[in-house]
């Protein structure tokens, strides 16, 4: 029995249902195994009178000929699909979803004719949507509305775990700027490494639940779905199929140097990023990886600004990045996970604690960007700021520098020069961290779990 997690993408799908009425389908996009299929399904049980899900990676002949053959026949085409699925359709009260439709693209198109009928409602879903190869020959519909979706957060990684009071106890204290009680404290980094160690892919939650909390089951799973991603490139019909097979196998080594950025030249010699353009696409639009680029100028809007000279490549999910990283054998013993547990891993651990970072902030709609400064004097760069958040405000337009420290024992001298050369735009400065909340000379330190207030 499949297990249902609370999902917030729940109240999208019943927003776009409540709101679009029939005049759009719905695209949910998002990377592979993050539970897209389930929730939508779910969601159908819920909502609508009748659904009928077609899954393309394994409908029958008989429905995809009634795709390639009745467009023009719609009381055919549904017809045949009620009855292959032995499912009544009523008319403004079922759902028709095309699960993995970029393996019929053909359909994604024709979405629009199926719209314009009026009769029932259409959601896609997919992994690999946006792929260059996979729309090359269809036009994509304009009757259709795209959400993302992504691994589970903390929050509803949490509620799985059936945390709900402390996340509410947390956002309450967000909110207010207090800290934690102590107690509480500790039990929320202990909540949080667990999340940062099995990650939000639905499986190796699920596992880990009903398994007692053990981490290697997680891993087993985890290690399944690296297995189908590196399927997934190694199916790239495209010449760059070996620059991305590259980067993703070197993710944790990227990562794992101080200023996290991808070195091209360890990729090839004298590479720039220009000529690896279509690999970073290729990963940020498959949703495995999070890119980060540089923002030369964060006067004006960070998009204004994107310098794709220096780019870092988060993994799209934490969890995954830990099985990604270590060897079967180096985890077996449950050694590491104890030591990434209570925070005594002596290295690796900042890329983990930098990563889950960066995948809270793309789970809570943010764009990821860094900054760097190069002192010409000094030859070295002299700033750095890991990530820089903006509220986007056309009028009253803000900057938020954000600092991810690991440990109990760092400095903040890049902050504090970049608030002084910036401090005209500077909404708020936050140091993400280990410990409980502080707020001291302007500067709000926030325990790591707090992220998902920002």
């Amino acid at each position: 029995m499949i297990m249902i997690f609370k999902r917030k993408i729940y109240s999208q799908l019943l927003n776009w249902k409540n709101t679009a009425k029939g005049t759009k389908a719905l695209l949910v996009e998002g990377a592979r195994r993050i539970g897209k299929s389930t929730i939508v399904q779910e969601f159908a049980k819920n909502e609508y009178k009748s659904h009928i899900l077609i899954d393309f990676n394994t409908a029958s002949d008989v429905v995809t000929s009634a795709f390639n053959n009745y467009m023009t026949d719609l009381d055919t085409l549904f017809m045949v699909l009620s009855s292959e699925y032995n499912v009544k359709l009523y008319k403004r009260e079922s759902v028709i979803i095309f699960d993995e439709i970029q393996q019929f693209p053909k359909v994604r198109q024709a979405v629009k004719y199926l719209v314009e009928d009026g009769r029932y409602d259409y959601i896609e879903t997919g992994s690999l949507i946006s792929i260059k190869e996979n729309i090359s020959n269809i036009t994509l519909p304009s009757e259709e509305r795209k959400i993302l979706m992504h691994p589970m957060d903390f929050e509803e990684f949490a509620w799985a775990m059936g945390e709900d009071m402390i996340i509410e106890y947390i956002r309450s204290c967000f909110e207010k700027c207090i800290a934690l009680e102590q107690g509480l404290h500790a039990k929320a980094m202990l909540l949080f490494r667990q999340y940062m160690i099995v990650g939000g892919m639905p499986k190796s939650v699920a596992v880990y639940v009903e398994n007692d909390k053990d981490f290697a089951m997680a891993d087993a799973e985890k290690r399944d779905i690296l297995a189908l991603y590196r399927n997934d490139i190694m199916k790239i019909k495209s010449a760059y199929k070996s620059s991305v097979l590259a980067i993703f196998d070197q993710i944790p080594s990227f990562l794992s140097k101080s200023e996290r950025r991808v070195i091209m030249n360890s990729i090839e010699k004298n590479a720039t990023f220009p000529k690896f353009h279509d690999t970073f696409f290729w990963l940020a639009n498959s949703m495995i990886a999070n890119e980060c680029f540089n923002c030369s100028d964060p006067n004006v809007g960070l998009s204004l600004n994107e310098d794709r000279t220096y780019v870092k490549c988060y993994m799209g999910d934490t969890g995954l990045l830990i099985s990604h990283t270590f060897d079967e054998n180096e985890i077996i013993d449950n050694e590491l996970y104890r030591e990434l547990l209570f925070g005594k891993l002596s290295t690796n651990e900042g890329l983990f604690y930098e990563n889950v970072i960066a995948q809270m902030l793309v789970a809570n709609g943010h764009k990821l960007y860094f900054y760097t400064h190069y002192n010409a004097e000094k030859h070295r760069n002299d700033i750095e700021i890991d990530f820089i958040l903006s509220n986007n405000s056309k009028l009253k337009y803000k900057i938020y520098p954000v600092e991810v420290k690991s440990n109990n024992r760092y400095t903040i001298n890049s902050l504090i020069r970049f608030n002084e050369k910036y401090k005209e735009r500077i909404g708020g400065c936050y140091v993400i961290h280990p410990k409980n909340l502080t707020v001291n000379d302007n500067i709000t330190y926030i325990p790591a779990y707090m992220t998902f207030c920002l």
